[in-house]
């Protein structure tokens, strides 16, 4: 898809909601907040369009621990196995998670300090309490798919070549969402000042950087050449 169209770049923001920023968030990532001038920026830039995902569970969702029986419902540490509700041979391995970004309540919404009158489009993930959704695009199946949002289409009636994803968490819903953006065809980046992980060791970010690369997702610098190309408008592609 991007090789053969014009540079036309999305910005896509994930997640960047009270529960995964300190000082009160349920999920806080550290650092989280620190992302926020960087975004700024980002969002001051000639994109073609701007997206803003949000986590938007409802409160019996089945990545919240306290939705699972003891012993084995500690957030953080306790892991299931999911299994896709129409094909049962489908199945994902998670982490569960403290109750984060219900609906409806402070946690759930986005930073106040994000300047969101600059975004075109906010995307609702995560609704299906049936499955754990990191991307923003779909859930981990696809003998069918169980939840899907609007993104691709967003992303593909604005004619996007190129997407650039910021914001949280690095290891996990920047990472699918990122790798799901490449899987559609877009030549996608992740820019790291503008992002943060749940683990910042080698397990967490390095990990999540190799997994990226490996699928053809760099990691960029906001002051990189691939950020050139947005702020001069190029109609060439990299």
């Amino acid at each position: 898809m991007a090789s053969n169209a014009a540079f036309r770049p999305a910005l896509v923001i994930v997640d960047v909601q009270e529960d995964f920023c300190p000082p009160s968030g349920s999920l806080a990532v550290a650092g989280g907040r620190d992302i926020i001038p960087t975004i700024n920026l980002l969002l001051s830039l000639p994109f073609s369009i701007k997206v803003a995902t949000k986590d938007f569970h409802p409160r019996d969702h089945i990545s919240f621990a306290s939705n699972h029986p003891p012993p084995n419902n500690i957030p953080f540490e306790s892991m299931i196995t999911i299994s896709n509700p129409y094909n049962a041979s489908e199945t994902q391995s998670t982490r569960l998670w403290p109750d984060h970004c219900v609906q409806g309540t402070p946690g759930a919404e986005i930073l106040p300090e994000l300047d969101i009158g600059k975004v075109q489009h906010i995307v609702e993930k995560g609704q299906d309490r049936q499955v754990e959704m990191y991307s923003a695009f779909t859930d981990p199946f696809e003998s069918p798919s169980v939840a899907t949002s609007d993104l691709l289409k967003k992303l593909k009636d604005a004619n996007i070549s190129h997407v650039y994803i910021a914001g949280l968490a690095m290891d996990y819903c920047v990472k699918f969402t990122a790798l799901n953006s490449a899987k559609a065809g877009f030549r996608t980046y992740v820019i790291t000042e503008g992002t943060r992980a749940v683990d910042p060791g080698p397990d967490g970010w390095g990990a999540t950087q190799k997994d990226l690369e490996l699928q053809g997702v760099p990691l960029v610098s906001i002051d990189g050449e691939e950020m050139k190309l947005v702020r001069h408008g190029s109609q060439s592609t990299p």
